[in-house]
């Protein structure tokens, strides 16, 4: 058993597998990407160990944690050999302390040959994690209304081989009031940071990475603040199209998935669209016409968006002037933009 640090793990151990033997909660909140829980307690035993702790001291915390782990202990081994069958694996917890340590020991014992803890544990990744997102980079915003099919050019820009990071895609929310319809659960806060860490430290950073301007908020997880500076500082390619061709986009994007879900994004918007405005898009979404929701609904999104346009530096504004969403000749003028 040999501890190393974060870094190391990345470095050299990131092919192991990652056992995690935190609480099944603590591991829910947040985890690194691809680890394996085997929890040495269940959430209810970690927590009367640790009232324990509190109430009677170590020694009486450490003899209740004994008397929950020894039943399991084969059960530990079976799990481990399953999710490494080559013997070969990294252990942590939350510090860094016994739980990990005990468990690496528990695998020797049983014929791991090779077994790294993290030193410091879960919480030296999540400090590593955090601070990777202040890295100098080249960062290309792309901005635009909503409906300019910002997402679509992403797409379409990591097909030509250009890095990109879509925020939305790992959030799970598209960024609206509308924006969890068609979407799967959102992660936390902390597994969010986690997964969009993952696919930042595998960029190049002396090579442009685009992202889709967004506001910190992204549905109920938010943009590191690291990241979210850069973003706010870097140049933006401001997609100015048609309100029309934007509402057909969304008609296509949303109409038909679930009006009971649209009518729930209308009225969360019920202050900022007014009352009256509110009635009629309703009745548009009563009478099937989605258009006509799209147009009233952009009313309110155009000009909050514009506002927060106008906070920016406008010599770090490109203005693109562009006549529909499609995104193979979008993504293809952003492109001539940037290498110009």
């Amino acid at each position: 058993m040999t501890d190393i640090l974060i870094n190391e793990y990345f470095s050299a151990y990131a092919s192991y597998p990652v056992i995690d033997v935190r609480s099944p909660g603590e591991f829910k909140k947040g985890h690194i990407v691809g680890a394996y829980n085997i929890p040495l307690f269940t959430d209810a035993e970690r927590a009367h160990v640790g009232t324990v702790y509190k109430q009677k001291g170590p020694d009486k915390a450490m003899s209740l944690g004994l008397e929950y782990v020894t039943p399991k202990l084969r059960w530990f081994v079976e799990q481990a050999a399953l999710v490494a069958p080559q013997k070969k694996v990294v252990v942590h917890c939350w510090r860094g302390g016994m739980r990990s340590h005990a468990f690496a020991e528990h695998l020797e014992e049983n014929g791991f040959e090779d077994v790294k803890v993290i030193e410091k544990g879960y919480k030296a990744f999540r400090n590593f994690v955090l601070d990777s997102f202040t890295v100098e980079m080249q960062l290309k915003v792309i901005g635009g209304y909503t409906g300019s099919g910002k997402t679509r050019i992403l797409s379409r820009l990591k097909e030509e081989g250009c890095q990109v990071i879509d925020l939305e895609g790992l959030a799970c929310h598209k960024g609206s009031a509308f924006g969890s319809i068609g979407e799967d659960d959102q992660p936390t806060v902390e597994q969010f940071e986690n997964n969009l860490f993952d696919q930042w430290r595998m960029l190049d950073f002396n090579r442009p990475v685009y992202v889709e301007d967004e506001s910190h908020n992204i549905g109920a997880v938010k943009i590191p603040m690291g990241l979210y500076e850069k973003m706010k500082d870097a140049k933006v390619y401001f997609l100015n199209i048609p309100k029309e061709k934007r509402a057909l986009a969304l008609v296509k994007e949303y109409a038909g998935i679930d009006d009971d879900l649209l009518k729930q994004g209308i009225l969360k918007i019920t202050k900022r669209l007014g009352g009256l405005v509110v009635k009629e898009a309703l009745q548009a979404l009563e009478n099937k016409d989605y258009f006509k929701v799209a147009m009233l609904t952009l009313n309110y999104y155009d000009k909050a968006y514009w506002r927060g346009v106008q906070k920016r530096d406008r010599h770090k504004i490109v203005y693109c002037e562009l006549t529909n969403c499609d995104p193979l000749v979008n993504a293809a003028y952003i492109k001539q933009h940037v290498n110009g």
